[in-house]
Formats: structure tokens, C-alpha cells, sequence
């Protein structure tokens, strides 16, 4: 049971709106996202002072369950504000609000195309080159981005593909206690910056060598059976279930909700794929609400 559910069954949060607080890189999505808060009837306020979150709680629960789901979005317009963020979320955790932090997240190359299409300055890189005002943003949000339950990585993300991740994450009415992304990917193009985890399956034997296999991905039944029948596979994927137990009863406890399993190959088509799919079948099996996303299947 997360302690948020533990705080509503005392009665200590009854009345208090939940809080979702959407920051991130610009270019990133924030808007998108917020919009798509919005959509599902959630309170949506841009650009609010941090310092101003408790006081936009506290009239949320003086509204007598008008407004019981509130999403703030705090971008780097605001960056004087920031100092007193931390401050905030403190007054929040003492008074049992149950919030997340949601962190947009997009890699330099991506955000400068977006930049560069509407022919907008970076807010941050003064007479500088918009990769300036990147940089000196991303130095600006690293502690919060450390802080956030949960990291969405817009690279490759159309609008509608974002709103779908949105969509999976708020949508529901009954919340799980944790969700899961796993996500295959090819060390060749790159970790994933939005992982909490990541598995390295380099270890086994690629089928990309053996001649039948190679046209084919982790999602056909003979790739995926060449790969478990390696010495070790399996065995991987017994132990690496179990230290996922023991990891997902920690973040219950300290009120994790979401978490993202990066699991890489060379290439993101064969062992990664079909290890992902195991993988992502046992956390279902274990009540834990399961996302597969493969990456770079298909770049090649």
C-alpha cells in the first residue's frame, strides 16, 4: 500500500486535492501533457509560482470536492521561483498531500529541431545559441529532474504518442499501486535517458549471426526460443525477477508509482525484444500494470 492510500484511509488527506506538478525541458511537451490533464478533468494552472502550490492546494480543498485533481505546471519562465520549490513540496509531504512530479524530458538534437521549426528562442540562451540556453537549462532542473516519480522522454514522441503515455498513466480510474514501462532499445542508438533501470543482454548470443533468425525480431516465437535456450537465459530472467520484487516493495514504500526498465541488445531487434516481452509477462503476474515499448525495433 503506498503512502498516499495509507493517508486517505486515516483521514489525514480527506479534502485535499491530489497534485501532479508538470515540469521538464522546453520544447519537451509540457503543454501537451498539461492539456492532456486537462482533458481528463483535471485543474490546470501554467507557469505557477512554486511558492504559490500550497496556497493553490489549500483553495482546492476549501472547494468542497470541486476540485479534487490539480496539475501545475512549472517551467523555467519562472526560474526565480525555483529556490523555493523544495521549500514547497516539504509544506506538501506535512500536510499528506498526494502529489507526483511528472518531468518532461527530450534529447539536445530533438529540442533544437523543435526550436529551429517555430523560429523561437530557447527562454534561457540570451544572445547566445539555443543549444546555450539547453544546457543552462538542463543544469537548472537537475535536482528536480532527480526528484521526479516519473521521466517521459519525448525524442521520438509525436503529440498524439504523448497523449497516449499520458492517457496510460492518469486515465484509469482505479490507480495501481506500480506501473511499469519496459522498454527494449539498442545500445547503439543510445541508453535511454527516461530509465530508472537498466538490463544489459549482451551476454547472450545474437541471432542477428545466425542467417534464418536474422530477418526477424524478438517477437517471433523461434528468435524468442533461440534466445532462451542460451545457457543463462533463463536463469537471467528468474534472478532479475526476484531483485524487481524486492526493488518495486521499495518503491511502494517510499510512494514510487511509476518506473521504467530499460532492457538493451546491439542493436534493439532480437535479445533485448524478447527479454523484454518475458520480462514485462512475470510483472503482470505479479499485479505490477505492465507497458511494453520497443524502441528501436525496426531502425535497422
Amino acid at each position: 500500500m503506498s503512502t498516499a492510500t495509507t493517508a486517505d484511509t486515516t483521514g489525514e488527506a480527506a479534502g485535499i486535492p491530489e497534485l501532479v506538478i508538470i515540469s521538464g525541458m522546453s520544447g519537451a511537451g509540457r503543454s501537451t501533457a498539461a492539456k492532456c490533464l486537462e482533458d481528463l478533468g483535471w485543474f490546470v494552472v501554467d507557469n505557477l509560482p512554486p511558492a504559490l502550490i500550497p496556497t493553490m492546494v489549500d483553495l482546492g480543498a476549501r472547494s468542497q470536492g470541486n476540485v479534487a485533481r490539480i496539475a501545475v505546471v512549472v517551467d523555467v519562465r519562472g526560474r526565480r521561483f525555483f529556490d523555493n520549490l523544495r521549500e514547497s513540496l516539504a509544506d506538501l509531504a506535512a500536510k499528506k498531500v498526494k502529489r507526483r512530479v511528472i518531468f518532461l524530458e527530450a534529447s539536445d538534437d530533438a529540442l533544437v529541431r523543435r526550436f529551429e521549426s517555430v523560429r523561437r528562442p530557447h527562454p534561457l540562451q540570451g544572445s547566445g545559441r539555443i543549444v546555450d540556453g539547453i544546457a543552462a537549462e538542463r543544469d537548472l532542473l537537475r535536482e528536480l529532474r532527480g526528484d521526479a516519480d516519473l521521466v517521459i522522454d519525448t525524442s521520438s514522441l509525436n503529440v498524439h504518442e504523448l497523449r497516449a503515455k499520458m492517457d496510460a498513466q492518469f486515465a484509469g480510474e482505479e490507480e495501481p499501486e506500480l506501473r511499469a514501462t519496459v522498454m527494449s532499445f539498442g545500445y547503439k542508438y543510445g541508453l535511454p535517458v527516461d530509465a530508472d533501470l537498466v538490463v544489459d543482454c549482451r551476454f547472450l548470443p545474437n541471432p542477428h549471426w545466425v542467417p534464418e533468425l536474422r530477418p526477424f525480431t524478438g517477437l517471433n516465437e523461434e528468435v524468442s526460443g533461440y534466445v532462451f535456450n542460451q545457457p543463462g537465459a533463463k536463469e537471467f530472467l528468474d534472478r532479475y525477477t526476484e531483485l524487481l520484487q524486492l526493488i518495486a516493495a521499495g518503491y511502494r514504500r517510499e510512494g514510487k508509482r511509476y518506473v521504467t526498465i530499460a532492457v538493451g541488445c546491439t542493436g534493439g531487434k532480437h535479445r533485448s525484444v524478447a527479454m523484454s516481452e518475458k520480462l514485462a509477462h512475470r510483472l503482470v503476474s505479479e499485479g505490477v500494470e505492465t507497458v511494453v515499448v520497443h524502441r528501436d525495433m525496426g531502425r535497422e
